[in-house]
């Protein structure tokens, strides 16, 4: 028998720690939380991707009374993204929620079907995406959604 470690490197930083693409993208993803249609849970999420042809796409959760039909920030941008600009490798995702008039003060993260989508998207472009996660008192950094996602199902599994 053999065990087998699983180490996530997240940098643990304030937001006026980050460089200014970072800000501007934070800050991108912070005002699409206010654009959420969050009615039953009140918690609007936002999410900004920078591409590398230099644009910025932008998402929120939408969601729905029948709660398996509304999608989430990350999707919502991810997937706009993918559709617009087939073409152009996301290589910046930030992320940040909104609840009871407020930021969260710590940083919100992807659920695992928002998980599985970003590691799609890095594998689709072989590229990894920098995740920004905001939180008004600390905002994590990863390098990779693989960080997230240890032992993860894509596309190589259905070679």
């Amino acid at each position: 028998m053999k065990n087998i470690d699983i180490v996530t490197n997240i940098v643990v930083c304030d937001y006026k720690e980050l460089n200014e693409e970072q800000k501007k993208l934070v800050d991108a993803a912070k005002e699409s939380c206010l654009r959420a249609y969050a009615p039953y849970s009140q918690f609007n999420v936002g999410a900004a991707a920078l591409l590398d042809n230099g644009v910025t796409v932008t998402g929120s959760n939408q969601e729905n009374a029948a709660y398996p039909s509304g999608i989430c920030a990350e999707r919502t941008t991810l997937f706009y993204a993918g559709a617009q600009y087939p073409d152009n490798a996301v290589t910046k995702l930030a992320i940040a929620a909104y609840k009871g008039n407020a930021y969260t003060k710590t940083p919100t993260a992807p659920c695992g079907a928002c998980r599985q989508v970003i590691l799609e998207t890095e594998h689709r472009y072989n590229t990894p995406i920098e995740i920004i996660l905001y939180g008004e008192e600390k905002t994590y950094i990863i390098t990779s959604i693989e960080s997230l996602l240890p032992l993860c199902f894509g596309k190589t599994d259905l070679e």
